[in-house]
């Protein structure tokens, strides 16, 4: 069963030694939602073409160990995304993935790493957001 992870939980990842797309990597599954602004370093496959290439995300990322799935609100395909690679992965005898969705999607994150709060320790993080576009916000 995939589990949650948190933004707060992903933002401590992505500034750890943990390199993305070796040791972990963001699938950004949004389909014309995702102009505005993404997670950095995340990678966008559409939930609109995503069974197509679930396949191929699989056979690219036998080495990675954590994948963090999300869409904007990880309500519907991000979750969706998750279970269909997890059980591609399964399907293969490929049990050694940490299959997580974050939580609350990339609106909670960005939000929680955009915003305009003074004592927010990571607004405005390049590190954690970037192509952010207020306007679309």
């Amino acid at each position: 069963m995939v589990q949650g992870m948190t933004g707060t939980e992903l933002a401590k990842l992505m500034k750890s030694d943990k390199v993305p797309g070796k040791d972990y990597l963001i699938v950004d599954v949004r389909d014309e939602d995702w102009t505005g602004g993404n997670i950095k370093g995340s990678r966008n496959y559409p939930s609109q073409r995503f069974l197509t290439e679930v396949d191929d995300l699989v056979k690219d990322t036998k080495d990675v160990s954590i994948m963090i799935f999300h869409c904007q609100l990880s309500q519907e395909r991000g979750p969706k995304a998750a279970r269909i690679y997890e059980e591609t992965c399964n399907a293969l005898h490929d049990t050694n993935r940490d299959v997580r969705v974050l939580q609350g999607g990339f609106i909670q994150f960005g939000e929680s790493y955009k915003n305009v709060s003074p004592t927010s320790y990571f607004k405005d993080d390049p590190e954690l957001v970037e192509n952010w576009r207020e306007v679309i916000w």
